[in-house]
């Protein structure tokens, strides 16, 4: 499986995620919802150590890619090519979310 860091804001200057920063105070958390790049319901989980994963980019794109020869429903095919996969925004959002709630915005 694929763990990504996101890059994230804080303070108006881009960041890059590092053991520098602190747990969460919650052991996992988890989103869904419609993501508008894929059309599609999503769910992201982010772990307290703000590793960030999109459910759907792990079942379908990461799984497809491996698997060649598995046969692959046209509407999920059309799906995987738009998904944006660890570049995604979406899931950057989420977890500079969590990130601001957890630490505040400053």
């Amino acid at each position: 499986m694929m763990d990504y860091l996101l890059p994230f804001t804080k303070g108006g200057k881009t960041m890059e995620p590092s053991g520098k920063l602190g747990p969460a105070n919650w052991e996992i958390t988890a989103f869904s919802f419609g993501c508008d790049y894929i059309g599609d319901t999503v769910t992201v989980r982010v772990t307290r150590d703000w590793l960030a994963k999109c459910a759907w980019y792990l079942k379908y794109k990461t799984n497809v890619t491996r698997q060649s020869g598995q046969k692959i429903d046209k509407a999920i095919k059309q799906r995987i090519d738009k998904c944006l996969g660890p570049d995604c925004p979406l899931v950057a959002k989420y977890r500079e979310k969590l990130m601001e709630e957890e630490f505040g915005k400053k």
